[in-house]
């Protein structure tokens, strides 16, 4: 399982998610994450900053700035901890997230999709490469709806607007 916990891979995804105006906090091993959904390892959200530790996750870390990129700015603005949205907007996260993982040096999508396999993350057709390739269509065209990816599916680097 990659994690946050290589200051070179920190240091990339600061980089990455700055294109979005999301910053990056780091916290020390032992400390709560604000923010976190899910608890401590997992990344948490708090306005336009995303919450790490050392052993969060790539995925997580990924997933919930994606939450970041696809919420209205209204929602982006106030968040705190619950991303809220609805079932296709998740959909949206998780394929954004598999798509970013390949302008993370050092991750790449095949990394990021074993790690959400680890992790046990459910999809209909069970791995999350299946989804990825044949049965995440209706992500893909929310992403474009809200020009996330252009028309062949390459990240804009916009957030939603």
């Amino acid at each position: 399982m990659l994690r946050c916990d290589d200051a070179v891979r920190l240091g990339y995804l600061r980089h990455l998610l700055a294109a979005f105006d999301i910053d990056v906090q780091l916290h020390p091993a032992s400390a709560a994450v604000p923010g976190s959904y899910w608890g401590e390892p997992e990344a948490g959200i708090v306005g336009k900053v995303l919450h790490v530790r050392p052993d969060t996750p790539i995925h997580s870390a990924l997933h919930e700035a994606c939450h970041l990129i696809c919420m209205d700015p209204t929602r982006r603005a106030g968040v705190h901890t619950d991303a809220g949205g609805d079932d296709l907007e998740e959909s949206a996260v998780c394929r954004l997230q598999i798509l970013l993982a390949d302008h993370l040096r050092g991750v790449g999508s095949d990394a990021l999709m074993a790690d959400m396999d680890t992790w046990g993350y459910s999809f209909r057709l069970g791995a999350t490469r299946s989804w990825f390739t044949d049965d995440s269509e209706d992500a893909d065209a929310w992403l474009r709806a809200h020009g996330l990816v252009d028309a062949d599916g390459t990240v804009t680097f916009r957030s939603r607007s």
